[in-house]
Formats: C-alpha cells, sequence, structure tokens
C-alpha cells in the first residue's frame, strides 16, 4: 500500500466548521452533505449484471450480487474512470491507491451481511464545489468521494404483513461524495446540490435521475449557539427533491432548536422526510463508524490508478463548467453571476454562445437568456433544446436591437411573434408590424418641438432641475412618434434643445 496517500476519516467531516452564516433564533445551522451518485456504467460494479432501471424485481441481480458461495467481485473499470473524472472535476487528488472495505451490517435487502465500499483510504480525496446564492460567491469542502456499491431495495406497500425483497439495485455502482460542515442554511445546501447535480451529470457521471433514485442526498443537520461546541447531528435520508430537501431542513433546524429551548437533548439519529406532512421523523440510532466493523475486503487487491491514466483523463474531459464560465468572464466580458448561470447545463452554454456569436453582442444575449428566453422556458416547463426561438433568430433579433432598428419594447413584441409561431423572419415581423424606429431626425425633431409647446410647465421644471419633468417629456414624445422613436435619441435632442 502507498504510504503517500493520506488517511482520511469518511465522519470526521461534523468534527470541525466554520463559525459563519445567519442566525436562526439566535442558534447557528451546521450542515454537511453525502450524497450518492449512482455512476453510468452499464454494468454493476463488482459484477456484469445490467444496471438498467425498471425491469422486473431480481431480474437484474447475478450470483455475485445475491452473495452466492464462490461468486467473486471482479472491479469495473467503468465506474473507477468515472470517479478520477469527478475528482478532476473538483479539482480533488486522485490516489494513486485506494482500498476498498467491508462495512458490515445486517438488513434483509443486504444478503451478503456486509457492503463494499471504501474506508481509509478512497479514490478521490479533498476537492471543493463552488456557485452563486444571492450573488454571493460560496464554497464547500469536499472530504472525499468513494466508490461503493448499493444495496437491494425493500418493498412493503405490495405485501400485506410482508415485505418484498428487490436486489435489482444489488451491485449497482456509486460515487458516495461527502462534504465538509461548511452550509449554514437550507438555501445554501441547496444550492450546493444543484452545483453538484450539475457537475456530475455535465461530466456525464450520472443522469441525475432523483425519481429514480440516481442521485440521492443526505443532509447531516445541526444547531449550537454561536461560539459553543457542534452540536449532535441528526441525518436526513435520501431526500429525492431540491424541494423536498429545503422544506426538510428547515423543519429539522425548527425542531432541533425546539427540542434545547425546551430542555430536551437532541439524539443522533437517522431520520426521513415525509412530504404530505412536511415534518421529519427518526428512523433508527444512527451508527458510528465501529458500528460496521470495517476491515479490508479480502476478495479485493488495493485499486490502483496510474498517473498516466489520469493525464489522459483530464486531456480527454470536455470544459469543464466552472472553467467555461471564467472564459465567458474573459472572453466575453460577462459578470462572474451570469456567467455562473450560463453554465447551468451545456444546452443553454451553447445556446447562449451561438447567440453572442451570431449578434456580436454578448452581454445582450445573456440578458435575453438569462430573461425573457428563460421566462418562457420555465413557464411552459421546457427544456432549450425545446425552444420555440432559435439561437439563430434571437441573434437576428439581438442585431436589430443594437443597431437601432427596434426599441427593446418592440424586441419582446418580435419574440412573442417568434415564440407564438406568428412568424419565423424578424425582419419580416417587424415590417408587418411597423416597429421600426423613428431614425428620420428630421421628423423627429419636428415632433420633438410640438412637444415641448404643448408641455410649457414641464420645461420650465427641467430647466430648474427637476429629473422627472425630463422623464415626462421623453414619455411625451414615445407617445407622439407611437413608440417608435429611439428613447436614446429623443433623450439628447431634449437635452439639446433644454440647453
Amino acid at each position: 500500500m502507498s504510504q503517500t496517500q493520506p488517511t482520511v476519516n469518511p465522519f470526521a467531516e461534523m468534527q470541525a466548521g466554520r463559525p459563519t452564516g445567519p442566525l436562526v433564533q439566535g442558534y447557528e445551522v451546521i450542515i454537511g452533505f453525502e450524497t450518492h451518485a449512482q455512476l453510468t456504467t452499464q454494468s454493476k460494479i463488482f459484477s456484469r449484471a445490467p444496471t438498467s432501471f425498471g425491469a422486473e424485481p431480481n431480474t437484474a441481480a447475478s450470483a455475485v450480487d445475491f452473495a452466492l458461495p464462490g461468486a467473486l467481485p471482479v472491479m469495473n473499470r467503468g465506474a473507477v474512470q468515472r470517479a478520477i473524472e469527478f475528482g478532476l472535476a473538483v479539482d480533488a487528488h486522485i490516489a494513486e491507491v485506494s482500498v476498498f472495505a467491508r462495512k458490515n451490517y445486517f438488513y434483509p435487502d443486504l444478503p451478503k451481511g456486509y457492503q463494499i465500499s471504501q474506508f481509509e483510504i478512497p479514490v478521490v480525496q479533498g476537492g471543493k464545489v463552488e456557485f452563486f446564492l444571492e450573488g454571493e460567491k460560496k464554497t464547500v469542502r469536499l472530504v472525499r468521494a468513494h466508490l461503493e456499491e448499493d444495496a437491494g431495495k425493500s418493498l412493503h406497500e405490495d405485501f400485506i404483513g410482508m415485505s418484498g425483497i428487490d436486489l435489482n439495485r444489488a451491485g449497482t455502482p456509486l460515487l458516495e461524495i461527502v462534504t465538509e460542515p461548511d452550509m449554514r442554511s437550507s438555501a445554501e445546501a441547496v444550492a450546493y446540490a444543484r452545483e453538484l447535480h450539475k457537475i456530475v451529470t455535465w461530466i456525464g457521471i450520472c443522469d441525475g435521475n432523483m425519481q429514480e433514485g440516481s442521485f440521492r442526498c443526505d443532509a447531516n443537520v445541526s444547531v449550537r449557539k454561536p461560539g459553543q461546541p457542534l452540536g449532535t447531528r441528526r441525518e436526513i435520508k435520501n431526500l429525492n427533491s431540491f424541494r423536498f430537501m429545503q422544506q426538510a431542513i428547515d423543519y429539522e433546524i425548527r425542531w432541533q432548536i425546539e427540542q434545547i429551548e425546551d430542555g430536551k437533548s437532541v439524539q443522533q439519529a437517522t431520520v426521513l422526510f415525509d412530504p404530505d406532512t412536511g415534518e421529519t421523523r427518526a428512523m433508527r440510532t444512527k451508527e458510528d463508524a465501529a458500528d460496521y466493523r470495517y476491515f479490508p475486503d479480502p476478495d479485493l487487491p488495493p485499486l490502483v490508478i496510474g498517473r498516466e491514466w489520469v493525464e489522459k483523463t483530464r486531456a480527454e474531459m470536455s470544459e469543464l463548467p466552472r472553467v467555461m464560465a471564467a472564459r465567458f468572464v474573459k472572453d466575453y466580458g460577462l459578470p462572474d453571476y451570469d456567467a455562473g448561470q450560463l453554465t447551468q447545463s451545456k444546452a443553454v452554454a451553447a445556446y447562449f454562445e451561438a447567440v453572442a456569436a451570431g449578434s456580436q453582442q454578448p452581454k445582450l444575449a445573456s440578458n435575453w437568456v438569462m430573461g425573457e428566453l428563460s421566462r418562457r422556458l420555465n413557464t411552459e416547463e421546457k427544456a432549450i433544446e425545446a425552444s420555440a426561438v432559435s439561437s439563430t433568430q434571437l441573434a437576428r433579433l439581438i442585431s436589430r436591437i443594437s443597431d437601432g432598428t427596434i426599441s427593446n419594447n418592440a424586441a419582446k413584441q418580435v419574440f412573442d411573434a417568434l415564440w407564438t409561431g406568428e412568424g419565423q423572419d424578424v425582419d419580416a415581423i417587424i415590417e408587418a408590424k411597423g416597429l421600426k424606429q423613428m431614425n428620420n431626425s428630421g421628423e423627429l425633431e419636428k415632433i420633438i418641438d410640438e412637444v415641448l409647446a404643448a408641455n410649457a410647465k414641464n420645461v420650465e421644471e427641467v430647466r430648474a432641475g427637476n429629473t422627472k419633468a425630463m422623464n415626462a417629456l421623453v414619455g411625451q414624445a414615445m407617445k407622439a412618434t407611437k413608440g417608435k422613436a429611439n428613447p436614446a435619441q429623443v433623450n439628447e435632442l431634449l437635452k439639446k434643445k433644454l440647453g
């Protein structure tokens, strides 16, 4: 075993925390996460059984998954490859040597009586996840990410007085991603989970389907008075939607504070969230590492990853979201917030880049993609791939704004026509609706003279320093031109005449 790899305690993540963040009823909230990302391999981590979702119970499990005598595990190279990719994506250390261990516990959906996981020496060590929350950059440190197999599933609903056991999930490859306790609110925790979800789906190691259990989050929550030792944590298991995640954490925070305020103690436990009641409820007393009696798996040799494998993976990986965001800031002059929003998915980033290239107006392109386009997509619950307005059409529309052909208000009318299918050609819609701005300075000057003559009181107020009166004159001029004048040109001519 390599002596150069640091030993990582996977249960030390709640032993220290950064005492920063807003207080809730005088208490500081401490949150750490453990996320199970199901890897996108075609077969399981230690067998050739398929990982497809929805198969008939116990039809997608092999002798290895059933733990039949004499069946031996064989490591899936594709799972290791995906772990390396994740480590590179979060700027972590990839261990040259890592070790698999047996995590011993007894439950009907685990016929072996143990789960193969990693304990002291995980494959991915350290790393960080960065994201923006309300315009502020946040960083959550990672302790580790380790490879392990999933257990089976107990089914209670379909049986009267009995439980069914489906071992199709047994042996499914997981990457368990463990954070430091760096989050200080439910909003920050959800923002972290969304960013992590973006990373694993962006690099293609996980499909991110929370409803099917491909991306499962466990939140470790505790509270304390500022300056006091860390409180006792409770782990909320298997949060399968971002909305439920926030509700569960908020409830758990309130519950723990009420317990302490009532003079009671918080017991370390594993809890479940009930979406119907909006409450968490204790499932079992939370185990510690010693309870699992970890020891190295005798059937699996240490996992050795050569540096050449890591560097080859690094060279072949697509541009990461954080790298792309930095490029958007550098090349397009976008604010950090815009760059972060536009790199939420590869499809959004590609759409923006096409619009920016076609219009040569990256900031306007960013505003429209994040604004009107996103609003329409959200309203109709569509992905950007299903946008009714193509990147080419939006680029043409933005070009007509930047060259002064139409105003922003007129552009929204054109966008609406494109979205509803009223027309497909930007210039044809502008012409048909008579939306061209008035660019004849002589004609515009004549209208402004008439507006000034008809609004003598406002003219006097402007000359006396009243800026609101100037806005009123601009409004009158725009009304007189039926909105076809360029507001900037109107402002310029008014200032010139009111000198």
